[in-house]
């Protein structure tokens, strides 16, 4: 049996040719897909099929004071402190649960109004409307306080 021995000479001949092959078939292949430039107006189609479903927007609440008058403790109650008092959120008393008031009742309404004013646990400051008086926190306690009765 005899045995074919390449040469050393022929077998990098032949791993050239395979290796250049190879490049001319797979450097075509990778540039498929990649397209051309891209003009302003495919960006924008682009741009149009990405968009977000729906958009978030904060607003300030709309119980501001009119004409330099103080607001009453319900309305600032309606734009500010129902928005966690009414559904409990983060911790929040309801409004009207006399269970949920009582220990804090007990503690006085001036003991209400530094909570309200300084913040307490998540409610930050003045309830997050750092525009409120000292006058409007008061009303707004004891309007809270009035819905427990």
């Amino acid at each position: 049996m005899a045995q074919n021995q390449f040469s050393s000479r022929t077998i990098l001949v032949i791993t050239i040719v395979i290796a250049v092959l190879l490049m001319v078939v797979i450097w075509p292949l990778s540039m498929v897909g990649k397209g051309s430039a891209q003009s302003a107006s495919d960006a924008d189609a682009i741009y149009g099929r990405i968009l977000p479903v729906a958009k978030l927007a904060y607003q300030k609440p709309a119980a501001t004071a009119a004409a330099g008058e103080p607001r009453s403790g319900e309305a600032v109650y309606k734009a500010v402190c129902m928005a966690c008092h009414a559904s409990g959120a983060a911790g929040a008393p309801k409004a009207g649960d006399k269970d949920a008031w009582a220990p804090r009742i007990a503690t006085g309404t001036d003991a209400l109004v530094a909570s309200a004013t300084n913040g307490k646990g998540a409610m930050p400051p003045k309830g997050g409307a750092a525009d409120l008086t000292d006058d409007e926190i008061k009303a707004a306690v004891e309007h809270l306080l009035g819905l427990v009765k």
